[in-house]
């Protein structure tokens, strides 16, 4: 049973078999030709034959393999690798069809290679996920023919892997030089440095006019017969806190990816640059609770931390209660942070039901609020009038787009910070902001 489960016959078997089955049809009206047709199929059966032997007198004559990484990242394409073997005595034919997770709806995969006498080859295929979460391989089935093609043999190889897609690590890789990049023209800033007053102490140094007289240093005064002051120096490592809403405004789609996800990919990729700048990275999501909380720390395992908390988040469908997450960060971050807050407002009226809480989390830390252009209402204002219909249509969409600036002035009123960004630009605006921010000393 198990030899019939890998036999297959190919089209050329059929097509000879059509052949003969005609010739029996002719050999009715042309009796000459029924000979000929018997020995035909004798011929055809032999060599179907000499091709079962040539195929299934060794077991396993083809080796493969499929390497894929790791984790997946969601949003990306990546690289899946197949390795074949031929340790056949004859060149052969492959036919290569992979079970894809179903994830990809992917029902037409298939790949043809041939390959000489104990020659090996590979190839890769590219899989650009669009949801995290868990995918499933199958079998990688390798459909081998002989020189005769008469018939194949199935190998199944039992390839079955399950791989995680986790958040865009090939966007934070891609990335990871603008922590160190100190060329901030691009921003129109100068960066400075100041003194203040907090607690991280820089030096000693001999009291002149002007100095705050509150930071004398009498010990040291007392050695040196004169007066000497302590100096600060701003914290080198500020907190900075991405919060993630994930109520039902953030599962609007773009480009396959839904907005939650491109915040996801952005959260993982400034927290890296957070880190690389020697500030402390945490976050947090919030719905109709707070949820997926990561203190903000600069501990070699945070990257690791912040990559399992958004590797499980998902949408509820809720509306966002800002109250909460408004009682929350007052109750729990007592430092002065960055809080990098991304969510989506559509309307100024929906803006003005949450700004008392945007105000009362302004009050106490420096709060940039990021949210998203809709790319579908650039299409309707860019579109070519045909009719009435058009016209409508696009003095609408002018109306919801000038709304989105009027929130970034309403948010600019109350010193709250805004990023206003398209999906597909939503990682690099956010880096720019922190670099702008960190470069003008301001938080």
């Amino acid at each position: 049973m198990n030899f019939f489960k890998k036999l297959y016959l190919n089209n050329l078997f059929f097509y000879i078999l059509l052949g003969i089955i005609v010739s029996f049809v002719l050999a009715y009206f042309f009796p000459a030709l029924y000979r000929a047709c018997w020995l035909f199929l004798l011929i055809l059966a032999a060599f179907t034959g000499i091709d079962i032997l040539l195929l299934f007198t060794a077991r396993q004559n083809i080796k493969a393999s499929r390497e894929v990484p790791e984790k997946l990242s969601n949003g990306d394409d990546n690289t899946i690798t197949i390795k074949l073997r031929n340790d056949y005595s004859f060149p052969v034919s492959l036919k290569i069809i992979d079970e894809i997770p179903f994830q990809f709806q992917v029902r037409n995969f298939e790949v043809n290679r041939k390959l000489l006498s104990s020659q090996k080859d590979q190839f890769q295929y590219f899989l650009h996920p669009t949801e995290r979460g868990e995918y499933f391989f199958g079998n990688l089935n390798i459909y081998v023919a002989s020189p005769l093609r008469l018939i194949s043999r199935r190998f199944a190889f039992d390839q079955h892997q399950q791989v995680p897609a986790y958040p865009s690590f090939i966007q934070l890789r891609k990335y990871d030089l603008m922590a160190f990049s100190n060329n901030l023209f691009q921003y129109g800033v100068k960066k400075i440095r100041r003194i203040g007053h907090t607690m991280e102490f820089e030096q000693i140094k001999e009291y002149v006019q002007g100095d705050d007289i509150r930071t004398l240093n009498w010990k040291a005064t007392a050695k040196r017969n004169q007066l000497m002051v302590n100096q600060f120096q701003d914290e080198k490592s500020q907190n900075v806190y991405m919060v993630i809403d994930k109520g039902r405004v953030m599962k609007m789609p773009f480009n396959g990816l839904s907005l939650l996800d491109y915040a996801i990919n952005a959260t993982l990729a400034l927290s890296n640059v957070i880190l690389k700048k020697h500030d402390k990275a945490g976050m947090l999501t919030f719905s109709k609770k707070i949820e997926n909380r990561v203190i903000a720390e600069r501990r070699q395992s945070q990257m690791h931390l912040i990559m399992e908390s958004l590797y499980n988040i998902k949408t509820d469908f809720f509306e966002s209660d800002f109250s909460r997450l408004y009682v929350d960060i007052k109750k729990n971050i007592s430092q002065r942070s960055l809080i990098v807050l991304y969510t989506n407002f559509e309307t100024l009226d929906g803006l003005h039901r949450q700004l008392p809480y945007l105000k009362g989390i302004a009050k106490s830390h420096l709060l940039v609020v990021v949210f998203f252009n809709n790319t579908e209402l650039n299409e309707l204002i860019n579109k070519n009038i045909t009719n009435v219909q058009d016209v409508y249509d696009q003095t609408i969409a002018e109306k919801f787009a000038f709304e989105k600036r009027l929130i970034v002035n309403e948010l600019k009123k109350y010193g709250i910070y805004s990023v206003l960004t398209q999906p597909e630009h939503l990682t690099l605006d956010t880096i720019n902001k922190y670099l702008e921010i960190k470069s003008r000393g301001i938080l």
